[in-house]
């Protein structure tokens, strides 16, 4: 039997998100503009299945061709003749929609590998009895081949995404550890290279030294192009290795997402859009982050547009160094109702930043008003879709230039609606209260941590002339009222320096500055919540983050002692916060519940968050700012690896917790996403929320050049190949499947 945290369940949750009424109100202008920018997302979204894993590409590929022939209804009777159950054909479907959600065999959130619940041979007799088989049957069994191994494999190291023996990475060559990256990020520092559209892959020596390919994702393939600046490509020595600066990473999804762009650049709204989609085509044909860097200038400069969008590689949560980004790409229709609020909290930012607990030196020169918009989502193509969005991640830009802040809201209504009976953990007094408040809780702390939170503190730092951005001789340290010793120098970033931690770590803080913040009442006044509905927000909050902590263990491996998630180890760090702050303001109690099976209790005392709990997170608050400010490594990562620490001994066994945790955990829901296509007009096609639904939206979504698009996969995947052999499982048979029913 092998372990059910592998599968998703037959009873996921899957939900259709709704954009009807947001896309009907767009004009027709609009309604291309936001066409072409979705296909340009959902085509660089392919590149998430060749940043996960060595075989989810050619996985997606065999599950194309097989829908591709017959929808879901119909291949079910091809799964009857094959054998399977009614059980099984569900969780295959099940399978592929996750696959489809994930970009991947990996879950976006937590990063752990899932394989179809149901054998393998009945799986292989399945993709053997149908049409897509029948049509091409040497194709179909190569396509099987070259993925059915590792679809199935569950050794240790192919368990969760991690570098070296940690883990599965395709951000890295397999023959990789943290020492090559390391040695990479100097290197692209000393050549004022970002990592965030790169792979690194380990060559062969070269004269007894070790060698690298630093591959930026573009279209262009070779050399210097016309219309392209400065290029940095070519063969660099560094420290006794060999670094290769080469183009062509992902190059036909690259293309694609550029002529996709240019198309909607005719129907742009105004100046700054164009120039944004100018600057993002440059950045995906010539691998430039310079270019992508400028397009961010003008996508801020871009005030309270209809269709709002963001493209590039963004996030860094799944690199395990914590540098390069994974692609995303977004298009929502701006909620007025919603951004009302947000636009009246972004009016207090400048009321409310002094009120967080560092000095003043340690906050931003001047605070950027952003825009902060509630978004219905029509199109977020990548490994996941997020509540909120805080962005550009450019350090340099985010400091002088502002920001965007995003609440996807139609994602909110979804995602967090939730069954009493499903609620664990929680006394049965605080159930209900819970699914009350939990959406407007939550709604003030996604406001506070992507505007206040990810908006606010500063950087020192000392520039390539010497210059400091802060007065080195006066600005002391809170916590030892010593002078500054430590900044960042040059081209260094924050995930640069603390590259590891630096994901996790920055939303623990972002977190602490919605839970301090939201004591505030003329927050709560804003989002419409005052007297005993305040109170109830408040505490909701509170509740919800001291039990989100708990439920974090989901995501530790105690086999690597690692993290897999960012913003579950960064609620676990505040559970732990909040526990040592004692005087009884959290409880955490193991227990049997009713059925008899190993249970826990965390409660939360209201009449103490505004002092125990306040007094708590203020302290740890401005220590992280502090550490985070000046760039001080060693003690950020002292203070957060010491909170993030997962052991058996102590007050509270959190390795016995986990097992509990994950004895009761809840699936993570799945989005169906609507399709455009145009016909005359643009068209909304929409399915239903169901893992048939799902598939079907996937293989309508490249419905007219589906051959193509997969012989492009197919070919990017076996460029790779070379570097993937370490990835590969030691046996040749996968793991024992649980007998058919």
């Amino acid at each position: 039997m092998v372990d059910s945290q592998y599968f998703l369940p037959n009873d996921i949750g899957i939900s259709a998100l709704d954009c009807t009424e947001a896309f009907r109100l767009l004009s027709p202008r609009e309604k291309l503009y936001a066409h072409y920018l979705s296909r340009s997302a959902w085509y660089g979204g392919l590149a998430v299945l060749l940043q996960t894993s060595p075989e989810s590409a050619s996985i997606f590929v065999l599950l194309q061709r097989l829908f591709r022939k017959q929808p879901a209804a119909q291949l079910e009777s091809m799964a009857t003749a094959a054998g399977l159950s009614p059980e099984e054909y569900q969780a295959f479907l099940v399978y592929a929609a996750g696959l489809y959600a994930n970009m991947g065999n990996y879950k976006s959130f937590g990063d752990t590998k899932f394989i179809p619940n149901l054998p393998k041979e009945k799986l292989k007799a399945l993709v053997w009895q149908s049409q897509a088989f029948q049509d091409s049957p040497s194709e179909m069994e190569a396509l099987w081949d070259s993925c059915s191994t590792l679809l199935f494999s569950l050794e240790d190291q192919q368990k969760q995404l991690g570098l070296g023996d940690k883990g599965v990475t395709t951000y890295f060559s397999g023959n990789c550890c943290l020492e090559d990256a390391e040695l990479a990020q100097k290197f692209l520092d000393s050549k004022n290279l970002s990592a965030y559209n790169t792979r690194l892959f380990k060559n062969k020596s070269e004269e007894g030294k070790a060698s690298y390919e630093v591959r930026l994702a573009s279209a262009v393939q070779k050399g210097e192009m016309d219309g392209e600046g400065e290029s940095r490509c070519g063969r660099y020595d560094f420290e006794d290795c060999v670094f290769m600066v080469s183009r062509g990473d992902y190059a036909y999804l690259m293309k694609k997402v550029s002529e996709n762009l240019e198309k909607a650049k005719e129907h742009a709204a105004n100046e700054n859009q164009k120039r944004m989609l100018e600057e993002y085509a440059q950045s995906f044909t010539f691998g430039s982050i310079e270019a992508h860097k400028e397009g961010s200038r003008f996508w801020i400069k871009d005030k309270g547009p209809i269709v709002e969008s963001y493209i590039g590689f963004i996030e860094s949560y799944r690199d395990p160094f914590g540098s390069r980004g994974e692609f995303e790409g977004f298009v929502a229709v701006v909620n007025k109702a919603m951004s009302e609020r947000f636009a009246k909290l972004v009016s207090s930012a400048e009321v409310l930043l002094p009120e967080l607990p560092w000095p003043k030196d340690f906050e931003k020169d001047r605070f950027l008003l952003p825009d902060f918009t509630s978004l219905d989502v029509l199109t977020f193509a990548g490994s996941g879709i997020p509540a909120g969005i805080n962005i550009p991640n450019y350090d340099d830009i985010r400091q002088s230039e502002g920001f965007k802040n995003v609440s996807l809201g139609n994602v909110l209504a979804v995602a967090y609606a939730t069954q009493k009976d499903k609620l664990t953990f929680l006394d049965e007094e605080d159930k209900d209260m819970y699914i009350k408040w939990k959406g407007p809780s939550f709604e003030v702390q996604v406001g506070l941590h992507e505007l206040l939170g990810h908006g606010s503190g500063k950087l020192f730092v000392q520039d390539e002339k010497g210059t400091f951005n802060f007065e080195q001789d006066n600005v002391r340290n809170p916590e030892t009222g010593e002078q500054i010793t430590t900044w960042y120098k040059g081209n260094e970033t924050w995930d640069s320096k603390f590259s590891t931690i630096s994901c996790s770590y920055e939303e623990c803080r972002a977190e602490c500055v919605g839970l301090y913040l939201c004591l505030n009442k003329h927050v709560l006044s804003i989002f419409g919540h005052e007297d005993e509905d305040a109170n109830e927000v408040v505490y909701i909050n509170w509740l919800n983050m001291v039990r989100a902590g708990l439920l974090g263990l989901e995501f530790f491996t105690p086999e690597s002692k690692s993290w897999r998630q960012a913003h579950m180890q960064a609620r676990f760090v505040i559970l732990r916060v909040l526990l040592e702050a004692g005087e009884g303001l959290v409880t955490l109690k193991e227990s049997t519940g009713k059925d008899g099976r190993p249970d826990a209790l965390i409660t939360l005392d209201r009449s103490k968050v505004h002092t125990v709990g306040k007094a708590a997170i203020e302290r740890f608050l401005c220590k992280l700012q502090v550490i985070k400010s000046t760039a001080d490594v060693e003690g950020g990562r002292a203070l957060y690896e010491g909170y993030s620490a997962v052991s058996d001994t102590g007050s509270h066994n959190f390795l016995r917790l986990r097992e509990t945790v994950l004895l009761r955990k809840e699936a993570r829901k799945m989005f169906v996403q609507a399709n455009t296509r145009v016909k005359g007009h643009v068209e909304l096609v929409e399915y239903e929320g169901s893992a048939a639904g799902l598939i079907r939206s996937f293989t309508e979504r490249f419905a007219d050049d589906a051959e193509e698009v997969e012989a492009h996969l197919l070919e990017l995947n076996k460029r790779d190949a070379p570097f993937k052999a370490l990835l590969r499982p030691r046996h040749a048979t996968a793991l024992p499947m649980p007998a058919s029913d």
